[in-house]
């Protein structure tokens, strides 16, 4: 016995039978640890916690045509499949640089990719903003192709921590970069009411963002905080319950997704970075040089058809998408949360 090796240290132990905190859920935070588990929750048509499945990869880089030695930015770099996927054409000799704002994941992800044989030799890590594409072209110099995915990550959906779900309890947050700026549940104890209204209708298309705004107002007047996920989801549904019953529990559920989807683009202002994005793109792009972006409902698919359309009547694109690319059946069936995405494509003269 003497002469075996030690073991390693045990994970720590929770009480009862399950985790209930997401802190003691081993396999959500290391799912490299558990490739098997993965797959059978994947063949399920599930998303396993603590990881996320990239959208629209083989279109993306049947787009891209990526080669070997080019330079080339992810701008929002997430839980980082699209650039590994990425990464195997642009090397040997390419650089990609890779941006994220959160300061939790971006350096999960970097690592993940060292532990694949991506370092500094092939990728750049940025944390920062993807409006300030223009602080990496003046690094990297002209760039072959850009590609933005505007979704939330999975990993982020699914700590509560973050505050993204309605689905369980958790800060109300919302924030993509929790060191700056102000939470959810601090905007809503500020916001003029009617301010409020517009942040659901224009940000969600929510339709019952009059009795939602009133009955949060109203909580805020009477110094009831919101300062939960369960709370925001909780008022939510005191206001609808007009709804017929029979419809009550699925409308409410949409409202939640809707609600917390139009505070989000709010605290983070990503309608706003969006447009900037938009508008520097160009200037950073090789002539010839692609851009690919995916988008996950109607404000930013707008935003970015709008842009696409008008610089490519300005001889500033050569090309851009006639219409948005949908992910396929069978991948929308393996990984629901692929259903809203839209994928525009331009390319620079």
């Amino acid at each position: 016995m003497s002469d075996e090796e030690p073991k390693g240290a045990r994970r720590v132990r929770y009480k009862g039978t399950h985790p209930k905190s997401f802190k003691e859920k081993y396999k959500e935070l290391q799912p490299e640890n558990y490739v098997e588990d993965v797959e059978k929750v994947m063949q399920q048509g599930r998303t396993p916690a603590g990881m996320h499945r990239s959208i629209c990869v083989n279109e993306i880089l049947e787009f891209l045509k990526i080669v070997p030695g080019q330079i080339g930015l992810d701008a929002t770099l997430g839980y980082g499949g699209h650039s590994l996927e990425i990464l195997k054409c642009l090397t040997p000799g390419g650089m990609l640089y890779a941006m994220d704002v959160d300061p939790f994941e971006l350096p999960r992800t970097q690592q993940r990719l060292a532990a694949l044989g991506y370092g500094p030799e092939s990728v750049v890590f940025k944390k920062m903003n993807f409006a300030a594409i223009d602080k990496v072209a003046f690094e990297s110099g002209p760039l072959n192709f850009v590609l933005a995915d505007l979704g939330v990550s999975s990993m982020q959906i699914d700590n509560p921590e973050r505050g993204f779900s309605f689905k369980i309890e958790g800060p109300l947050d919302l924030r993509l970069n929790p060191n700056k700026g102000k939470s959810a549940a601090a905007l809503l104890k500020t916001i003029a009411p009617r301010k409020l209204a517009e942040v659901f209708f224009e940000n969600s298309d929510e339709p019952h963002y009059e009795p939602i705004t009133l009955a949060i107002a109203s909580k805020i007047e009477q110094g009831i905080g919101i300062n939960t996920t369960t709370d925001l989801q909780e008022t939510i549904a005191e206001a609808l319950t007009f709804l017929p019953e029979n419809t009550r529990k699925e409308e409410i559920k949409k409202s939640c997704q809707r609600c917390f989807q139009a505070l989000r683009i709010e605290v983070n202002d990503e309608f706003g970075v969006l447009d900037t994005f938009l508008e520097k793109l160009p200037y950073v792009l090789a002539p010839g040089g692609r851009v690919a972006i995916l988008s996950f409902h109607s404000g930013e698919d707008r935003r970015v058809k709008k842009s696409f359309q008008s610089l490519y009547r300005a001889g500033i694109y050569s090309e851009v998408a006639p219409d948005p690319i949908r992910p396929s059946a069978e991948e929308c069936y393996t990984n629901p949360r692929a259903r809203s995405a839209k994928l525009r494509w331009a390319i620079k003269a």
